[in-house]
């Protein structure tokens, strides 16, 4: 009897393929990837508790996200329930584009990475993981483009163009487009960090803008003069860039741009889009103030449109007034601001007539600043959320799904609609979610993992095991999300708890290599066998 259901799902996902191939063209791809964002901060996850602007947790309404069109996306499309990064921004970002946890790629925290081959330096990610999303995607015939945020060295990715803010790092030779910088001085054999801007010692770590007057390069963009270019690079634009210019809806503009000359050539694209938003920050034009999230421009929504206020700021040397056009600090008004982009990416879909023929994801890297960010505990780090929105795939899901998803799944997923076969001798450690959207599959996988540094999280249906190496028990759903029962004696759980327990305590020392292969393997990686389009296979 489970053969022929088996024989049944398989039959019926070929069957899916089949038809959704003859139908149409191989559909665009939108990835989203926020940061810094729980899904306990999105309405549609149904939280009681979410962040205030300074930080910690707060019921109060005012401070509550408003997200319509993410909602809507939620409910046509689907959302998933418990959906896993790990705890921090850099080895969530390397899972998502190798589709491998960090006992392969070695990128066990934002501080913490594997020495290359050579001992010099930290493995770059793109050597150590042959295939990533951009990889996939070409082999599927995708032109590709990389937008927003970075942390990793950019050169030896294939992303055909981008447009990065790049943040993190410190420009100690002024760029001429902006000040709004914090960078390193040797005071009296000291280093300490000043803020360009104001020329005052700043408390924080070294950044860039990447929201206000932001720090704006373009990779291989067709009107640059170079390979990797700063804009604002032509009248046109530097005669509009200022304190009015907003990062995110740069990236958005260049974006569209892109999206726009594909369509002319015929050709599907692949759009990766790791916004800041989400990040908390300095606040350039508030440099005195203690605010977590720099405010964002001021939208409304009337029920069926956005509209956007213009930003008027003047003044300068960290005197501003922004004249009541930019919003007040918290995360909630990034959201916000991530939904009126959802908002603008649909109206452009549908403007270009390809709306039926996009599939959109959105989701972030790990918990919130202040609340999960970084923390081992439970799955305050990990939980994020996870939307997708296909209206052309005849997906056989929708809305919520009590499913269990991790951020590795990304790659396999997109390798699947893009019909490209990886070599089965290469290890991915995500499993695709198409058999899941597109046939009667009930569940997608039995346990989702997270890492920190040494510490591994893993989980399934009833157990949780955390970075502490304390157990909880998931079974039941708390009201905000996190607030799960300790156990602390196993003869007080179910059967099936005990059980799961001993399947997890299997699976973990798979992946527990952080003492024992913490760096690269001496002589890096065997060439791999090329990918290959399942057509090839026919």
């Amino acid at each position: 009897m489970k053969l022929e259901i088996v024989r049944g799902c398989i039959f019926g996902f070929l069957l899916v393929i089949v038809q959704y191939s003859l139908a149409q063209e191989k559909p665009n791809i939108i990835l989203l990837y926020a940061d810094d964002i729980s899904a306990r901060e999105l309405p549609i996850y149904g939280s009681t508790v979410w962040s205030l602007p300074k930080g910690g947790d707060t019921s109060d309404e005012q401070y509550r996200a408003q997200t319509p069109v993410l909602d809507h996306l939620a409910e046509e499309g689907i959302y998933v329930k418990t959906a896993w990064a790990a705890t921090i921004c850099s080895p969530s970002r390397a899972m998502m584009m190798t589709g491998r946890y960090a006992h392969q790629h070695k990128w066990w925290h934002n501080s913490d990475k594997g020495k290359a081959p050579n001992k010099k330096g930290s493995w770059n990610l793109y050597d150590s993981a042959p295939y990533t999303l951009e990889d996939i995607a070409h082999k599927g015939g995708y032109a590709t483009y990389w937008a927003g945020k970075t942390q990793m060295k950019i050169s030896g990715f294939n992303f055909d163009e981008a447009c990065f803010t790049p943040g993190e790092g410190s420009y100690n030779t002024p760029i001429a487009t902006t000040d709004f910088r914090l960078e390193t001085r040797k005071i009296n054999g000291q280093k300490k960090i000043f803020n360009a801007d104001t020329n005052q010692e700043a408390t924080s770590y070294v950044q860039s803008g990447w929201y206000w007057k932001p720090h704006v390069q373009l990779l291989n963009h067709p009107k640059a003069t170079g390979p990797l270019e700063w804009w604002p690079n032509n009248k046109a634009a530097k005669d509009t860039f200022g304190l009015n210019t907003f990062g995110p809806d740069v990236e958005l503009e260049f974006i569209f741009d892109f999206m726009e000359r594909k369509q002319q050539e015929k050709k599907p694209f692949f759009v990766y889009h790791t916004s800041h938003l989400g990040h908390d920050a300095m606040d350039f034009l508030n440099p005195e103030s203690k605010s977590k999230w720099p405010g964002t421009p001021k939208i409304s929504w009337d029920g069926k449109t956005y509209t956007r206020i213009q930003p008027n700021v003047t003044g300068d040397n960290g005197v501003y007034d922004t004249h009541g056009t930019i919003t007040e600090s918290g995360i909630h008004h990034h959201i916000n601001y991530l939904d009126y982009q959802v908002w603008r990416y649909r109206n452009k879909l549908k403007e270009m007539g390809i709306a039926n023929n996009t599939i959109f994801i959105f989701c972030a890297d790990n918990g919130t600043s202040g609340y999960g960010k970084g923390s081992p505990v439970s799955q305050k780090g990990t939980h994020v959320p996870l939307i997708i929105y296909a209206p052309g795939m005849n997906m056989t899901k929708k809305g919520l799904q009590d499913i269990l998803v991790n951020m590795s799944d990304m790659l396999p997923t997109i390798a699947e609609i893009a019909s490209v076969k990886i070599p089965d001798s290469y290890e991915v450690n995500g499993e695709s979610l198409l058999p899941f959207l597109t046939t009667d599959k009930p569940k997608h996988r039995e346990w989702i993992y997270g890492y920190h540094k040494d510490m591994q999280i893993i989980r399934g249906d009833f157990v949780l095991k955390d970075g502490k190496n304390d157990w909880w028990d998931v079974s039941e759903n708390p009201d905000d999300l996190i607030s799960f029962k300790k156990i602390k004696d196993w003869r007080a759980v179910s059967e099936a708890h005990r059980k799961e327990r001993d399947e997890l305590n299997k699976v973990l020392p798979r992946f527990n290599l952080h003492a024992t292969a913490h760096d690269a393997p001496k002589n890096g990686l065997e060439k791999p066998t090329p990918l290959q389009l399942i057509e090839d296979n026919k």
